[in-house]
């Protein structure tokens, strides 16, 4: 199998960021997985691609701290001999109410699912800008486009994705840096798991597909914007979501 690049992705160990792990990895991608707290996880998914014989290594970071991220692109970069696609996946989501919100709360949303995309695409830039090639795919949310009740934290930070995408996109087009952005909409992993049977029926009816989206739907997504095919794709946000919003 013909290898493609190497991609780092963060956030690799669970939910989509695992789906895109499996993906890339099967395409005969060199992927560097990115965990900061799921370290068992990690090492299974690690584990379970290694016996198939597929490229892959492992790396702890947390996003929200640049000498992590740096060290973790110097060993990407060490490691395969280069850097293709950098994926922005990695962050976390909370229910609360605004009033309820406290400084604590924003500052670790807004650090990790904002400030993480500004350290991870800033560091691996290090290595792309030279080279005049290269892509930055970030994830968002379908809530970064219209908002959610009881996560204006989340929509706020993940709508700064949105605007960090397109910006950047504009800035890195002359130097051949494709930067794209997948807002997905209701996707089944385990940041349902507090939803009750009730309200994931609830909103799998609110859904005109009528029903909850699949990681490997996101993975696949991704797979497309990191290819050749996507060369002409620059600063656009696709929303896999079920024409929740259309």
């Amino acid at each position: 199998m013909e290898n493609p690049g190497t991609v780092i992705i963060t956030g690799a160990s669970r939910g989509i960021g695992k789906a895109m792990a499996k993906a890339f990895a099967g395409k005969g991608y060199n992927v560097l997985i990115n965990y900061n707290k799921s370290e068992n996880a990690a090492k299974e998914l690690y584990s379970q691609l290694v016996e198939k014989n597929l490229s892959v290594e492992l790396c702890r970071a947390d996003i929200a701290k640049r000498g992590e991220v740096d060290f973790m692109v110097d060993f990407c970069i060490k490691k395969y001999a280069g850097l293709d696609i950098l994926i922005n996946n990695a962050g976390i989501s909370q229910s609360k109410l605004f009033t309820d919100i406290e400084e604590h709360d924003w500052d670790e949303m807004i650090n990790i699912n904002l400030k993480g995309v500004f350290n991870c695409a800033q560091s691996v830039l290090r290595y792309m800008l030279p080279r005049k090639r290269g892509k930055i795919i970030n994830v968002s949310s379908v809530w970064g486009i219209v908002g959610a009740s009881c996560e204006v934290h989340y929509s706020a930070a993940k709508a700064g994705v949105i605007g960090f995408t397109k910006a950047l996109a504009k800035e890195l087009g002359p130097s051949n840096i494709q930067v794209n952005c997948i807002a997905p909409g209701i996707i089944k992993t385990e940041m349902l798991d507090s939803y009750s049977p009730q309200e994931l029926d609830d909103l799998k009816n609110s859904i005109p597909l009528m029903r909850l989206g699949r990681p490997e739907e996101i993975a696949a997504c991704a797979l497309f914007l990191a290819s050749k095919d996507a060369d002409y794709i620059t600063g656009q946000v696709i929303s896999p979501n079920g024409g929740f919003v259309i």
